[in-house]
């Protein structure tokens, strides 16, 4: 145990984290080192990120090129890790673009936030005090919404929500809120909080309650990751006949049917469903990681979505009307584009320059366009050629690094499997074979 890490510098963090885990390496000292930013200044920023902070753990940042959305082209920032989904949604982007490209529309950017209390009295009473008060709560809380209310957004609604039957006494306070091009969640919280205090005042003063009435207790005020009403529509569509490629070794007409069926098979089996909305994660973490937003948040939201109905089920579907194709994507996407990582980071504040500093709303847009395109793309390889065929050539590189290849090992490597399937096994074989002629 230690006491007092916290207090440590970074450099002293390093010291300790070295001798007592590392065995003093040295190497890994240097290591931890050579992630800083040069520059101390942005350091410093990273550093205040978070707690206990001793160095940055990068990740690849790459771009998406030639994607079209309502008949505008983007170049969309991804951070990711994995092999293959830069590629793959470049691949969709530039196929949809010669077809009329990315469609996308925003339902609603509601958002919302409850506070939690326990109260044991007739419910008919707690309603009249709701009522009667309900333009009170909105005063006591103006103070918080009156510069969100001047950009246009606030609080929408307030509704007392009766939970006593699932636990003695529990009720809510849900409120539906409009935050514009914040995610807001500093935002809301606050508001809830204060909510909070004028029940904590206002009900032991209510005369129409007993005694026993005026007890309450706030157990919490917490926004919801889960926001069904802010929700983002987006769609490709084109001919059937237009899905025809040589590539893919088949008509238009039998990947038509094999793709639809892939869809139908995540809406009825959940895990299959888990790994095909996974998928669509992959390109959607890509923009909410590169922009600053939270991801973990935004994928909850979405996971919660995808079983709105009691069944975990594919957040994608399909039409097929008038010999055309349609393939569509309707999800909950509580964004930001002000405030947050979103002015901090630098990489955050770049991204979204390089998407023309876009509003939250064309934040969704983008994001859930992403999304589409990166579920098409492994859908699109899963029912012809295959899933690894096109991730194994991506994933080459990492095999490669892996097993310590030099420079020349790797283009001997990288011809011998240029028509071939990658595998692990595949790659050492052939660098042992290699190796064992030096």
């Amino acid at each position: 145990m230690i006491s007092g890490f916290s207090k440590l510098s970074k450099v002293e963090k390093i010291d300790y984290l070295v001798e007592n885990y590392f065995s003093g390496s040295s190497r890994v000292k240097g290591d931890l080192k050579a992630f800083w930013h040069d520059n101390p200044n942005s350091q410093k920023v990273f550093d205040e990120f978070s707690e206990n902070t001793i160095t940055n753990f990068y990740s690849p940042y790459g771009v998406v090129p030639n994607f079209m959305l309502n008949d505008k082209l983007h170049m969309v920032p991804i951070v990711t890790e994995e092999s293959s989904v830069v590629a793959a949604l470049s691949k969709a982007a530039k196929f949809w673009s010669t077809r009329g490209g990315f469609k996308a529309q925003v339902v609603d950017t509601e958002k919302l936030g409850q506070v939690h209390f326990i109260w044991n009295g007739e419910k008919s009473k707690l309603e009249e005090f709701f009522n009667s008060n309900y333009e009170n709560i909105i005063a006591h809380i103006t103070p918080l919404t009156r510069n969100m209310e001047k950009r246009g957004g606030g609080v929408k609604s307030l509704t007392l929500v009766d939970m006593s039957d699932k636990e003695e006494g529990y009720f809510q306070i849900k409120a539906a809120f409009e935050t514009c091009d914040a995610m807001g969640a500093n935002f809301i919280n606050s508001v809830l909080e204060s909510i909070g205090s004028y029940l904590k005042t206002a009900i032991p003063a209510h005369d129409a309650f007993s005694d026993s009435e005026k007890e309450i207790q706030v157990v919490m005020c917490i926004l919801s990751n889960y926001t069904p009403n802010c929700l983002v529509k987006a769609w490709v569509e084109c001919g059937i006949e237009e899905l025809y490629e040589p590539s893919q070794e088949m008509s238009a007409d039998e990947f038509v049917e094999k793709f639809t069926r892939a869809v139908r098979i995540a809406q009825i089996d959940v895990h299959r469903a888990t790994t095909h909305n996974k998928g669509i994660f992959n390109g959607i973490d890509g923009v909410i990681l590169a922009t600053g937003n939270d991801f973990r948040a935004v994928e909850a939201c979405g996971h919660t979505h995808a079983a709105r109905d009691g069944q975990y089920r594919s957040l994608t579907n399909y039409k097929i009307y008038d010999g055309k194709f349609r393939f569509e994507i309707e999800l909950p996407l509580a964004l930001g584009t002000v405030g947050g990582l979103t002015n901090l980071h630098p990489l955050a504040k770049m991204s979204l320059d390089m998407l023309e500093n876009p509003s939250a709303k064309e934040l969704m847009m983008i994001t859930a366009s992403v999304g589409l395109a990166q579920n098409f793309a492994a859908l699109r390889s899963l029912v012809t050629s295959g899933i690894q065929k096109g991730h194994m050539k991506m994933h080459l590189m990492n095999i490669l690094n892996q097993l310590e290849a030099t420079e020349s090992e790797k283009e001997i490597v990288r011809t011998e499997f240029e028509h071939k399937v990658v595998s692990f096994k595949g790659v050492r074989d052939l660098l042992e074979s290699v190796r064992s002629l030096q």
